[in-house]
């Protein structure tokens, strides 16, 4: 770990979106410490490097998910628009996968987006072998759930259970409301 980015943080920055693992532009851009909109620019002045497979932008339907995933939590800023004129995103996020996030360094070309882009691919990495073995214990318990009978099966309901991934809800707001 090189200290500059924790990877529990990287981990909440992971979303799922089109079957596909992606980062949105907002976040890398305070990973790597600098505007989103010069990241924005940085791609735009690069079209080559960032085919489809690499980046899209979301669609509303799938911003809008987000902000619902999210709800009035802390990453609100993060998903928010707001009117011209005040700050904030006017456009779509851009949703880069691990290939274009590998591909922002090249662009960005600074120290800091070099050493953040090593921690984000471990962290891709981590993730991938978490569901390569998520799925081999799936299989295991597959094989041993049709070689026993049933008075396992309380237990074997109770392990699938377990490997379920946890519902995410909306964190309350927290602070006091005007």
């Amino acid at each position: 770990m090189t200290g500059l980015v924790a990877s529990k943080r990287i981990d909440r920055l992971i979303h799922e979106i089109r079957g596909e693992r992606v980062m949105l532009d907002s976040d890398l851009a305070s990973l790597y410490t600098v505007e989103t909109k010069a990241l924005n620019q940085a791609v735009k002045r690069n079209p080559s490097r960032f085919p489809p497979d690499f980046m899209f932008r979301l669609t509303s339907e799938e911003f809008d998910d987000l902000r619902r995933q999210y709800g009035t939590s802390a990453r609100r800023s993060q998903i928010a628009t707001s009117k011209p004129g005040r700050g904030g995103r006017r456009y779509l996020p851009l949703a880069f996968t691990e290939q274009g996030v590998a591909m922002l360094s090249s662009v960005l070309r600074s120290e800091r987006a070099i050493n953040v882009n090593v921690e984000i691919m471990r962290t891709f990495v981590r993730l991938r072998q978490m569901a390569i073995t998520h799925r081999n214990l799936a299989h295991r318990l597959d094989e041993l759930e049709s070689k026993y009978d049933t008075q396992f099966k309380v237990v074997f309901d109770a392990i699938r259970q377990l490997m379920e991934p946890p519902t995410e809800r909306p964190r309350p707001r927290i602070g006091f409301g005007s």
